[in-house]
């Protein structure tokens, strides 16, 4: 049975993967592309960490692979909030320059 859940989670992660990076190479504006990026990083990639944890079962290695899915939502968010605010800063001086 836990293997099944792990298959389904792995397929939901890798298939959010997928889609994601067909946007990316699809959508023509990088702001567009933030659009694409965001799900890989906070979703896909988190989906197939809890699908790896799940199939190992418990103990230190599935504690080890939440926290790798942990840093990797937290690390997705904020990759994409940095990729943004450089797309701005360079296309857009007149915009950023309240935050600097």
């Amino acid at each position: 049975m836990r293997h099944h859940a792990a298959l389904v989670l792995l397929i939901a992660g890798t298939g959010v993967l997928l889609l994601s990076g067909l946007a990316l190479l699809r959508l023509p504006a990088p702001y567009l592309r933030l659009h694409a990026l965001s799900p890989a990083a906070s979703l896909g990639a988190p989906l197939v960490a809890l699908a790896l944890a799940v199939d190992n079962g418990p103990g230190r290695g599935a504690v080890k692979l939440l926290v790798i899915g942990a840093l990797l939502v937290v690390g997705g968010t904020v990759t994409t909030m940095a990729i943004g605010r450089t797309t701005v800063r360079n296309e857009h001086p007149e915009l950023a320059e309240p935050y600097r």
